[in-house]
């Protein structure tokens, strides 16, 4: 497309839930297109339009106004029914998919009650000054619990959900403002232009922010609710909130850390309401350099509530007219916000871009839209604004020696960076990121790839080679932000290691006794629960998110698909839709007949025959196969391929010659036998191979992270060994046969079977002159009819795999102990008779009874960047 001039494009809009959109073209080798919130009047999400598209002054994305809405993307509408009076009622907008409430007349309600659950149509949708209204068409009640699946990841993640009596009757004698008696001492920042930026979708505001230029720079004031002026410490509400950790957040619901009358009422910043405050009041000079620092106790009152769109919208220069109060302020803030974002990236703060998804979901939990969630500057204003704050209060605690918890990103370890080196050079990259500061040889690396489709794997790839982020009172810096000092201060009402920042904070700056120091023994015990409490709530968001993306696939069962291939692994390919922020597997068996081999240097497969390969960021059209809601797990098949029974195939894919009549009859009895033994709960393991071997223990793509390494590499040998059995291989699958492998081998995951061809035919030429002639001219009609005899079998198959096949064990299989006949039944791959043996991980095991971190050490240890992880004394007393 030319870089200047304008273009008339079809396609499908996504409307954020912040007011804004994004129009994906028809026209698959064109980029997204951002639309402003000015542009999105009556366009909801999924509908089909037709936009004016023109590239942004400056940068490399594009900008469009919607010209008309071609075709509507929803048609019923799904909610609870809201009773307003006796002539009106209405469904609210609550996924924010639909740009504004659907409006019923109670003669159109079908008698729906108030807060039932119902289906409408649309009568007239919100154009040509018509307004936006609907008729019910059917009350569903409550059967349909919007929280069903929320609920169930909540019980299973063992979150708490109820506050205990005490702390419900203590919040029962708190005001909705504050006291007068509470202002005293306080400095009184009331007048000042503070507002709050959050998405559209908040209900508690942490924060506040206000900035001002003087001749030595820039001003920032950050102001942050005062929760630890209400949260006692040892009270039950501190020990609920202790207790949570955190708050976790879900789709149209949260289980918060503190009582709602706290945290979205007194100590959230509401627009144009008194509230305490703590405040960073911070100098920056002209390069965002931090000159001066104070910390105190104020009140306030924001004197706007502004989404991170309308942000935008006010720094494009199109803002509404009812922020034109703040305007100057937001534009002074987005002037210092691109300085301290200069500054940070040459220092050699990260910048990674993994995406993240924003579920769009109705009034009964019903997902109408999964949308990548789009990254605008006013998001990256407000962060650089937190991130400021956060490095003065460490600053300030570390430079009076106040015992704290910070923020701590350990550096990643050699090998981690080794192995990340190595497949950024099969991409093409020429950056060396053994030379010179780290991070900035990471961030030089990752802009090669900018615009390419190998980037998204690439900084999900970096994101794994990394330690996780923790807190700890060992202050060793943050290595992803680049910061010497880094603590957690500016959201106190869904983060309790920010309440005791704050707590401390206090001791050195407000007269008072009220507020004591921790002991370094407190500090490492708070880190650890507390690290441990926002992993269990993030694991559950990311639950609930794979559950939505299942359930919202279910309707597209049989449709096909454009996407892109995320990643490759041994057991498939991940592919990312085009249209829908989802990705699911291909496994191997559905990628067509023939075998493939995993090209571990390269990240792709290739096709042993055809010579065909997958390769990350290839575009591949698809098919959905299946969705699970329970387990969150989604399934796809190549478009277009006919998946052939092999049971009743001529020909022979492992030899490439025809099969003979004996082995396909052989084959043929013994899948009956297998369905007639097989319990219940087997049936249709072929259909589920794979699913089985998913976790939820996620970072990047859902889909991707479901597999365990170990567990997969067991599953694939399971699977390999099933095959043998049902082509009736003499090869036998003992696992010290299996290791020993031909060393002329081509593949070290799919084994070269022509050594032991000649023997198989010899065996099937005796059976077939066995099976045809019998001595003294009997006729042999009716045993045909019925198949190969016992013998017959035993001689094909050989003793060890017919035994198997009459639900026997070999007599070669080694004695297990109770426990290992536990881990077999339980699928615990790990401890199975097997893993030491055909496992290339854990080879050569050194297992240390005594010291626990050597147990389960390796010489040759291959799990890979996911794995890395820095030994624990590394790095202790130094700051990196």
């Amino acid at each position: 497309m030319s870089t200047h001039k304008k273009k008339i494009l079809t396609g499908t809009i996504k409307r954020h839930p912040d007011g804004f959109g994004f129009f994906i073209p028809e026209d698959k080798e064109h980029p997204d297109v951002y639309i402003p919130r000015n542009s999105m009047e009556g366009v909801m999400t999924n509908d089909k339009v037709t936009v004016e598209v023109y590239p942004e002054k400056g940068g490399e994305r594009f900008r469009g106004e919607v010209i008309r809405v071609v075709q509507r993307g929803t048609k019923t509408f799904v909610g609870r029914f809201y009773r307003l009076n006796d002539r009106l009622g209405m469904l609210r907008d609550e996924g924010k998919g639909w740009g504004q409430d659907l409006k019923i007349k109670i003669e159109d309600s079908m008698n729906a009650k108030d807060k039932e659950l119902v289906a409408a149509e649309v009568i007239s949708y919100p154009e040509d000054g018509k307004s936006f209204t609907g008729k019910v068409t059917s009350v569903i009640g409550n059967a349909l619990d919007p929280l069903t699946d929320i609920k169930r990841v909540i019980l299973s993640s063992g979150i708490p959900q109820d506050f205990s009596n005490e702390t419900l009757e203590q919040a029962k004698h708190y005001k909705e403002i504050p006291d007068e008696k509470d202002y005293k001492g306080r400095k009184d920042l009331r007048e000042m232009s503070l507002i709050t930026i959050d998405g559209a979708t908040a209900k508690d505001f942490d924060d506040a922010v206000y900035v001002e230029t003087n001749p030595e720079g820039f001003l920032l004031y950050v102001a942050i609710a005062d929760v630890s002026h209400y949260v006692q410490v040892g009270s039950p509400i501190d020990r609920d909130a202790y207790e949570r950790g955190t708050s976790v957040y879900f789709p149209n619901f949260v289980v918060p850390m503190l009582p709602e009358v706290l945290s979205n009422g007194l100590c959230s910043l509401n627009p144009h309401v008194p509230r305490l405050c703590m405040v960073a009041e911070m100098q920056f000079d002209f390069t965002g350099e931090m000159t001066r620092s104070d910390f105190y106790e104020a009140v306030m009152e924001s004197k706007a509530r502004v989404t991170y769109g309308e942000a935008q919208e006010v720094i494009d220069g199109n803002g509404a007219e009812k922020f034109d109060h703040v305007k100057d302020g937001i534009l002074r803030l987005a002037d210092l916000a691109k300085i301290l974002m200069a500054k940070r990236f040459k220092e050699g703060s990260l910048d990674l871009e993994i995406p993240e998804t924003e579920l769009v979901i109705d009034g009964a939990g019903v997902p109408i839209d999964i949308q990548r969630s789009e990254r605008l500057f006013a998001h990256r204003l407000i962060e650089e604004m937190m991130l400021a704050a956060n490095v003065a209060v460490a600053k300030f605690l570390h430079g009076k020696n106040v015992p704290a918890l910070y923020r701590i990103h350990e550096p990643p370890n050699e090998m981690a960076i080794r192995t990340l080196e190595k497949y950024m050079a099969t991409f093409g990259g020429k950056t060396k990121l053994g030379q010179g500061k780290l991070q900035k040889r990471l961030t030089k690396a990752l802009e090669e790839f900018e615009n390419r489709p190998e980037a998204q794997i690439l900084n999900i790839l970096t994101l794994r080679s990394m330690s996780q982020a923790k807190y700890s009172p060992n202050n060793v810096g943050h290595f992803g932000l680049g910061f010497e000092y880094y603590a957690h201060f500016t959201s106190p009402i869904r983060r309790y290691p920010d309440l005791i920042i704050h707590r401390l904070l206090k001791t050195q700056v407000v007269k008072s006794n009220q507020y004591r120091l921790m002991s370094e023994d407190d500090l490492a015990s708070a880190g650890t629960i507390l690290s441990a409490a926002e992993q269990r709530s993030t694991k559950a968001e990311r639950q609930v998110q794979s559950i939505k993306k299942a359930r919202f696939m279910e309707k597209f069962l049989g449709q096909e698909f454009d996407g892109m291939i995320s990643s490759v692994a041994k057991f498939g390919i991940f592919v990312l839709l085009r249209e829908y922020d989802i990705d699911g597997l291909v496994r191997l068996d559905d990628l067509g007949n023939d075998k493939w081999e995993f090209d571990e240097e390269n990240l792709r497969l290739i096709a042993k025959r055809s010579g065909m390969s997958y390769n990350i960021g290839d575009n591949i059209r698809i098919q959905v196969a299946a969705a699970d809601p329970e387990l969150g797990q989604i399934n796809f098949v190549k478009a277009g391929m006919e998946i052939k029974d092999e049971m009743d195939e001529d020909f022979d894919d492992e030899t490439g010659e025809g099969k003979s009549q004996a082995a396909r009859s052989a084959e043929k009895y013994l899948n009956r036998l297998r369905k007639k033994e097989q319990p219940k709960e087997w049936q249709g393991e072929e259909r589920r191979r794979g699913n089985d071997r998913r976790g939820n223990d996620r970072r990047s793509s859902p889909n991707e992270k479901a597999y365990s390494l170990k567990e997969d590499r067991q599953g694939r040998k399971d699977q390999k060994n099933r095959r043998e059995e049902e082509r009736g291989g003499a090869k036998s699958s003992k696992p010290s046969q299996r290791e020993e492998r031909n060393p002329n081998q081509k593949s070290r995951f799919f084994g070269d079977k022509r050594s032991d061809q000649k023997g198989q035919e010899e065996k099937v030429q005796k059976a077939q002159k066995a099976f045809q002639f019998r001595p003294g001219g009997e006729d042999r009609s009716d045993d045909r009819k019925k198949g190969p005899d016992e013998s017959l079998l035993r001689m094909i198959l050989g003793p060890s795999e017919y035994r198997k096949s009459q639900g026997q064990d070999s007599e070669d299989k080694p004695k297990l102990s109770k426990k290992l006949q536990f881990a077999e039944q339980s699928k615990l791959r790990d401890n199975d008779d097997n893993s030491e043996k055909n496992s290339d991980s854990l080879k050569n095991r050194k297992p240390d009874r005594k010291d626990t971190k050597k147990r389960g050490e390796t010489s040759n240890d291959r799990r890979g960047v996911r794995k890395a992880r820095v030994s624990q004394g590394r790095g202790k007393g130094k700051t990196r």
